[in-house]
């Protein structure tokens, strides 16, 4: 069945490490927290790399985060992936997609694609995804 999850999220984020710094960019690397609020209720464990350029508001990342909670009443985990780039703070391209076959418990078989806004300080989520039906 296709559907999809919305809510919101609390993130915690902290550099691990130091960062690698050359002329015209530095690269890091960040742990990631979340709490989970709304039709996917849970937490979430991950890293992400970043590449941050001397063009204020050029930069890319890539995250790999373990989300566990229950998804619409059924409980499991799944790893999302990220990929994000933006141009001197705009264009911003975000790209977050469910791995596949990273489903746990009732999510086995889970895949989609995750939406994430951020107005005015609130992190929302929208995960358009498509589950098996859970009956034989």
């Amino acid at each position: 069945m296709a559907t999809h999850a919305t809510g919101t999220f609390d993130i915690t984020m902290a550099p691990i490490g130091t960062d690698d710094k050359a002329d015209g960019s530095t690269l890091g690397r960040m742990s990631i927290a979340k709490k989970f609020r709304g039709d996917l209720e849970g937490a979430s464990q991950g890293e992400m790399m970043t590449a941050m350029t001397d063009i204020e508001g050029s930069a890319g990342y890539v995250a790999l985060e373990r989300v566990t909670g229950t998804l619409h009443g059924r409980h499991g985990s799944f790893i999302l992936q990220h990929g994000g780039v933006m141009t001197r703070g705009h264009d911003s391209q975000l790209t977050i997609l469910v791995v596949p076959d990273s489903a746990t418990d009732q999510l086995v078989g889970l895949t989609g694609k995750m939406a994430i806004v951020v107005s005015e300080g609130v992190h929302t989520y929208d995960l358009h995804y498509t589950l098996p039906d859970p009956r034989p």
